[in-house]
């Protein structure tokens, strides 16, 4: 220690410094630690990552498909009505 500063001066430098590298050894664990997981889900997971995509393609060119055909159906009704209305009105 140096004589120079006061002791609580070069104490709290030492846990100053203590504390950053505690942080950067945790950050660099971290990003090991993510790698790690990465690589694997990569193995794991590559199977069933297509299948779901596959079948939430489906699923929403199924729903778009049934959310058209309903559409068509309103739109039908309410043009049918309309025809019928502007006849009625027609006749007076």
């Amino acid at each position: 220690m140096d004589d120079e500063k006061p002791v609580l001066e070069q104490t709290t430098d030492a846990m100053s410094s203590a504390a950053d590298a505690t942080k950067e050894a945790a950050k660099t664990v971290v990003k090991k630690v993510k790698k790690a997981a990465k690589k694997v889900a990569k193995k794991v997971m590559p199977k069933k990552a297509k299948k779901a995509k596959k079948a939430a393609k489906k699923s929403s060119a199924k729903k778009s498909t049934k959310k058209a055909v309903k559409k068509a159906g309103k739109k039908a009704t309410k043009k049918v009505a309309k025809k019928k209305k502007k006849a009625k009105k027609s006749k007076r």
